[in-house]
């Protein structure tokens, strides 16, 4: 009989946020797998869990998955944790559980820290619909087109950032996003946990003067519909509406449905779209 993966979260600063269950569950499971096993000793030894260590991190997680998935398929429990918070979130967790659930694993997750939601909950923005993209990409490309992808998301959009990158970070979100209302969330759960209520011009204006300290939570408020929509508008009033009908019908679109498309676009009623083409 396969074992079962359980997905543990553990603190992210203060140790009295881990649950009784989590704390149970790395009591009786076999092995646990840990993203730094030195790190996850002291709070293994603090809770006072003497159950075996293995280490599974970014740069093992493709073979060492192979190697745990066969544990499990053996009858191994393993409860899988990270430094701090939910594992298999912006986390190399997530491959251990695609291949223990394509090897048919049972696999389940324990609710406990989050910094995204807890950072989120206390934002002051939409909490209706967000959108999480973790760190940015390094990559200066891919960083790129994920920033202008972010332009026009209409979700609170959340971020995570090292305290080295925040500055390039607000300054490249100003320059694609436009000044937009923030939250900065900083050690979240820990001594000195601040949340900043601010815009992104004043913080990039903050953090000229002072060095941003801990890792930080950016919290970004989505764009508005109606700038969405008056950002379209000025787009299409650079053409004529006979060029926007003909632009729909030379990429394959019939001419009643690229009638139907350009009133969409400009707002208006296909009727005037029709009585606009008569006149031209």
């Amino acid at each position: 009989m396969s074992g079962k993966l359980y997905i543990c979260p553990t603190p992210i600063g203060n140790l009295e946020d881990i649950t009784f269950r989590v704390i149970n569950t790395l009591k009786t499971v076999d092995l646990v797998a840990a993203e730094d096993t030195r790190h996850s000793l002291k709070l293994m030894n603090h809770f006072d869990i003497h159950t075996p260590l293995t280490s599974y991190h970014e740069h093992n997680r493709i073979e060492k998955a192979h190697v745990l998935v066969d544990k499990l398929l053996q009858g191994t429990n393993i409860a899988l944790i990270t430094d701090a918070g939910t594992p298999a979130i912006s986390d190399p967790g997530e491959e251990l559980v695609r291949q223990a659930i394509r090897a048919g694993i049972t696999v389940t997750s324990l609710p406990g820290a989050c910094a995204c939601i807890t950072a989120l909950t206390m934002s002051g923005l939409s909490t209706r619909r967000f959108a999480f993209e973790a760190f940015l990409p390094s990559g200066k490309k891919e960083r790129n087109i994920i920033l202008e992808e972010l332009k026009e998301e209409t979700r609170t959009i959340v971020l995570y950032e090292a305290p080295h990158h925040l500055k390039k970070t607000l300054t490249e979100l100003r320059a694609t996003l436009d000044n937009r209302a923030i939250t900065l969330c900083r050690e979240i759960t820990k001594k000195y946990e601040e949340c900043i209520y601010t815009t992104l011009d004043d913080a990039i204006a903050m953090y000229e003067s002072t060095d941003p300290r801990g890792e930080y939570v950016i919290i970004v408020e989505g764009c508005s519909r109606k700038a969405k929509q008056a950002k379209q508008m000025q787009q299409f009033s650079n053409i004529s509406i006979r060029e926007h009908v003909d632009n729909y019908i030379a990429s394959g679109m019939d001419k009643k449905e690229a009638m139907k498309q350009v009133a969409k676009d400009r707002g208006i009623s296909k009727r005037d779209v029709y009585n606009e083409l008569i006149n031209d």
